[in-house]
């Protein structure tokens, strides 16, 4: 089963002293060894890299430009890394309308569009809630892993 990794994953699983690490770490590990295709997008990237290179006092992780690429290297030499392509942003209008996203949701939505353009059905995050609206997906949270 392929299944794309929600951003919040990606930044706990670098932060060694924060509370949720442990749980995102032993949750990619514990589904790799069932035999998933752990996914990435580009967007978990850009999204990464926005939180990776904000300061602290910006609940950011105060990387350096220098760190925060090595880390995108490490990430993208983990996970398969889906391509954009021209169906998600017809796939994401669709989904805004119908689910009626609107604010920062609409990021959330971005990534169920990827998800559906490509043919994944489960989303590994922390934030169960944000994504509970979409009935054709499978939320899997850390804690039950």
């Amino acid at each position: 089963m392929r299944v794309l990794i929600d951003t919040n994953i990606l930044t706990r699983a670098v932060q060694p002293s924060h509370s949720m690490h442990a749980q995102a770490v032993n949750a990619v590990g514990e589904l790799k060894i069932r035999g998933n295709d752990l996914c990435i997008s580009p967007q978990n990237l850009v999204e990464f890299w926005a939180v990776a290179t904000r300061p602290e006092s910006a609940n950011g992780l105060e990387m350096s430009i220098s760190e925060a690429e090595i880390e995108l290297v490490r990430i993208k030499s983990l996970f398969r890394l889906l391509e954009d392509n021209a169906l998600i942003y017809r796939e994401w209008e669709r989904i805004v309308v119908q689910y009626r996203v609107s604010g920062k949701n609409t990021h959330d939505a971005r990534l169920v569009a990827t998800m559906k353009s490509h043919g994944l059905s489960q989303l590994l995050t922390f934030n169960e809630d944000h994504f509970k609206r979409y009935s054709d997906i499978t939320v899997l949270s850390p804690k039950t892993i």
